[in-house]
């Protein structure tokens, strides 16, 4: 045993208390998870202990009696999930990933020979640096399957792993070589039960029938501010039952039996999703003085814990206890089962190979997120046109040209896919539902905030997935898209009726401030194209991404196709901000810049001038993002330091333009919310026309005059 002093295993046995309808060495693993759970929290300070010492129980149910995981190996593509939706409680997974011997991962995820959390790694609990951070972080901690903490969000990629699972089994398997059959847990608080997203996942897993779902609803009866009853008095049950879930209940968490045979009925559940209801305590099984808001949130202190530990019959002075025998036990059990599980996996998967050599290579390609060779064969520029494409329409094209090519692409929008034109139209891609989970195309409903946590759920199963919606409801899906970038997977949020080009819609329906807000978030590429060529190479760099999400913004409104040999390759998109195209060779007098649709108002202004002899150059800026991560030359290039003259044109706020078009230059943007009325009148009466933009440029030149 490690201990600050030795202590008797006949004793921790024979006292061992917080848990029934189990051995004495249950309780005793019980109490080692809610033990070092207390004592990461104690000693660092901050934390949440309540969750923990009474979900303790719970996880431990499902971690030696049913997760299919094998500690030896995180990533193994047909391990069960279980997803801690009520990330405060981060120190109980620490724990249990600790004792179930779960092995680190590197960025690439190959195995790396240590141990996912070690002891010192719960001592350094809320510290800078630690692998057990306050809440639980994708990619930094190995086991953890999703960055939860903002409430609602886990459950939500719950729902997103269980369709992978459906979809990938349907995609995969063949008699008697099962890939993937996977099942995922989700332990919620009542404050997942509130969020909004909550419902609107589960609404959607019902409707889908989820029969491999189990979310467990930790009933506690207590948030930050107290009782639930201060705000919250729904029928759960009721409420679950009326999506379609099968619902169990456990009166008592610390009742291990009871919890075994709720499980166990998931387990047998063919045409539903379960939700398994505990009803427990802040800081169960020990004394009732815990039992209160306050150990919701923070230590329970030296004395408080000590009294803890007596009441569970753990030594008062022991602190980071763990007696060998738990550990063994937890490998005898897990460990073992999720060997031989992985075993037996790996020998189908070798013999499935053998037998189907095609679906083998998808699985590796999926698996490791590259793409197949052939993967934009069907790719072709668009011809020059002077009335062209939608970028939206032209997305449409190109996602069915390369979808068709990479098995794993799917997603859907939030029944919103006759405007965003983002189905999947041919023969075969099908629908995903509750009777065929063979199809690609995914209806979401009318569940923006849910399409974003699923979205993700399927980004970390490995699937190539999108969502999409028109921009300005891109503000219901703020976190998941946060929670993207967090996580650093290649998730696509595809969003269309980009600006006041919407028109008759009006303002509610007219993004004024999202472009700029989601260019702040660090790790997300935004790209807004301005032209069917420029959506073709979005495209082709979304699709190569393997650890960065993206934000492909689109025109409803036709936009020109460029004649590109006037103009620039759109390949050069990939910089993120290139030259279009230069009047005459060397510096210009003035640069005209430009984003999406208004892209095409440069141009127009760029023939005026270039014909009355102006330098004059124009740029195209589809990804402010992939251009700052270009170099210094690179940057100067395109946009000289010594050219002040300078005009920016976007349909949007004019919000962080300025270090583009630098203090003397012009911003053509909008500094209030839109208008109703048809596109030309909403566009002339904020100034989006080719000659508002002329005079912009002639006055730029007439403040700096032209270059020697």
């Amino acid at each position: 045993m490690s201990a600050a002093t030795p202590v008797s295993l006949e004793n921790l046995l024979a006292n061992a208390r917080g848990a029934v309808g189990g051995t004495p060495l249950d309780t005793l693993c019980v109490n080692t998870l809610r033990t070092l759970s207390c004592d990461a929290v104690q000693n660092a300070q901050s934390g949440h202990p309540g969750t923990p010492m009474a979900m303790a129980p719970v996880v431990y149910t499902i971690w030696r009696r049913f997760l299919r995981y094998d500690p030896a190996d995180p990533t193994w593509p047909n391990r069960d999930r279980f997803v801690l939706s009520c990330g405060h409680a981060s120190a109980l997974l620490y724990s249990v990933l600790h004792l179930a011997g779960v092995q680190a991962v590197d960025s690439e995820y190959e195995l790396v020979g240590e141990p996912a959390v070690s002891i010192e790694d719960l001592k350094q609990f809320r510290q800078l640096g630690s692998k057990c951070p306050g809440h639980p972080e994708y990619r930094l901690t190995s086991g953890v399957e999703a960055t939860t903490g903002p409430l609602g969000q886990g459950v939500a990629n719950s729902v997103g792993m269980a369709i992978a699972s459906r979809w990938a089994g349907a995609h995969f398997n063949r008699p008697g070589h099962d890939l993937f059959d996977f099942d995922v847990y989700a332990l919620a608080s009542d404050g997942d039960m509130m969020e909004g997203v909550s419902s609107e996942a589960a609404s959607l897993a019902g409707h889908l029938k989820l029969a491999n779902l189990c979310w467990v609803y930790d009933n506690n009866h207590i948030t930050i501010e107290g009782p639930t009853a201060l705000a919250f008095s729904d029928d759960v049950a009721a409420r679950f039952l009326s999506y379609g879930w099968n619902v169990q209940r456990v009166s008592d968490a610390n009742d291990l039996a009871m919890l075994e045979r709720a499980f166990t009925q998931f387990r047998a559940q063919h045409g539903s999703p379960t939700l398994v209801i505990v009803d427990s305590h802040i800081g169960y099984g020990a004394p009732h003085k815990h039992d209160t808001a306050e150990a919701h949130g923070k230590p329970l202190g030296e004395e408080e814990e000590c009294e803890t530990k007596r009441f569970y019959g753990w030594p008062e002075d022991a602190k980071f206890l763990v007696p060998d025998e738990v550990r063994e036990h937890f490998s005898r059990t897990i460990g073992e089962r999720g060997r031989t599980l992985h075993r037996a996996w790996s020998e189908n998967l070798t013999e499935y190979r053998r037998l189907y050599p095609g679906l083998g290579d998808q699985f590796d390609h999926m698996r490791l997120r590259e793409l197949p060779d052939g993967w934009d064969a069907a790719l072709a520029p668009f011809p020059p046109d002077e009335t062209g494409l939608a970028g939206r329409e032209a997305a449409g094209q190109v996602l069915n040209a390369i979808a068709q090519n990479v098995p794993w692409v799917i997603g859907g929008a939030a029944d919103l896919s006759p405007s965003t034109l983002t189905r999947l139209t041919w023969d075969g891609a099908g629908d995903f539902s509750a009777t065929d989970w063979s199809g690609r195309n995914l209806h979401f409903g009318i569940r923006e905030h849910a399409m974003g946590g699923v979205i993700n759920g399927l980004a970390l199963s490995r699937v190539k997935a999108f969502g999409a919606g028109f921009f300005i409801f891109s503000e219901y899906m703020r976190e998941p898209i946060r929670l993207a970038a967090m996580m650093q997977v290649p998730a696509i949020f595809v969003f269309t009726h980009d600006s006041i080009g919407v028109g008759e819609d009006g303002p509610t329906h007219q993004p004024i401030e999202q472009l700029a807000a989601l260019r702040s978030m660090p790790g997300l590429v935004v790209l807004r194209p301005g032209d069917a060529n420029e959506v073709v190479e979005a495209w082709r760099l979304i699709m190569g991404f393997k650890h960065q999400p993206a934000i492909l913004v689109l025109s409803r409104q036709s936009m020109p196709t460029l004649d590109r040999s006037r103009y620039a390759s759109a390949s050069n998109l990939a910089q993120g901000a290139y030259v279009l195209a230069d009047s005459a060779p060397g510096n210009p007098d003035v640069i005209l810049m430009a984003t999406g649709s208004e892209v095409s108002l440069i141009v127009a202004a760029y023939e005026e001038l270039a014909r009355e002899g102006v330098r004059i150059r124009i740029v195209s800026m589809p990804s402010w993002e992939l251009f700052e991560r270009q170099t210094q030359e690179y940057r100067d290039f395109v946009l000289p330091p010594q050219v002040t003259a300078r005009v920016g044109v976007e349909q949007a706020s004019v919000f962080g333009w300025d270090r583009y078009v630098g203090p003397a230059g012009e911003m053509i943007g909008m500094h209030t919310f839109g208008a109703s009325a048809p596109l030309k009148d909403v566009e002339t009466k904020f100034g989006f026309t080719p000659e508002r933009v002329i005079a912009a440029a002639r006055a730029q030149l007439a403040r700096s005059g032209p270059r020697s």
